[in-house]
């Protein structure tokens, strides 16, 4: 096909009403993240969670309809309660699903934080849309549990 490659990236941020290290022991609570984490009416079944630099995690996704799906990956960098990069990988890939690197920061902003999410390189604009609204939902729900 040739021509240049696109870099498909990932960048929100949203306001949280809790303390940094409360948003960023959220990201690492596989109780917490059963109630949190997916995108609307989805359910993390199994959480799974070994949070040391190295360590890997592997979440267990039932759909509102169809069969349930794994993500999981491996913890790059954890610096808490200020900084958590992991990789982000399909078990069961699509065929235009890649590894990518999630780098989610949190800054204290006033009583709460501010949560800078990251995510990179998609094959795909319409995987980057995907995980767009998917990662919206969740940090909605995010901010519901912490509230």
């Amino acid at each position: 096909m040739g021509g240049q490659a696109q870099e498909w990236t990932l960048q929100l941020e949203t306001a949280l009403p809790s303390t940094p290290e409360r948003v960023f022991a959220a990201f690492l609570d596989p109780v917490g993240i059963a109630e949190w984490f997916g995108p609307a009416g989805y359910r993390a079944s199994s959480v799974e969670i070994d949070a040391r630099d190295g360590g890997r995690y592997r979440i267990t996704m039932q759909p509102p309809e169809g069969d349930v799906f794994h993500i999981g990956g491996q913890f790059h960098e954890i610096e808490p309660p200020h900084c958590l990069v992991y990789s982000f990988v399909y078990e069961e890939p699509g065929a235009d699903d890649r590894e990518t690197v999630v780098t989610v920061t949190f800054e204290p902003d006033g009583e709460g934080t501010r949560l800078v999410l990251d995510q990179r390189t998609f094959e795909t604009e319409d995987r980057l849309e995907l995980h767009r609204a998917g990662w919206a939902d969740t940090l909605e729900r995010l901010a519901q549990a912490l509230a």
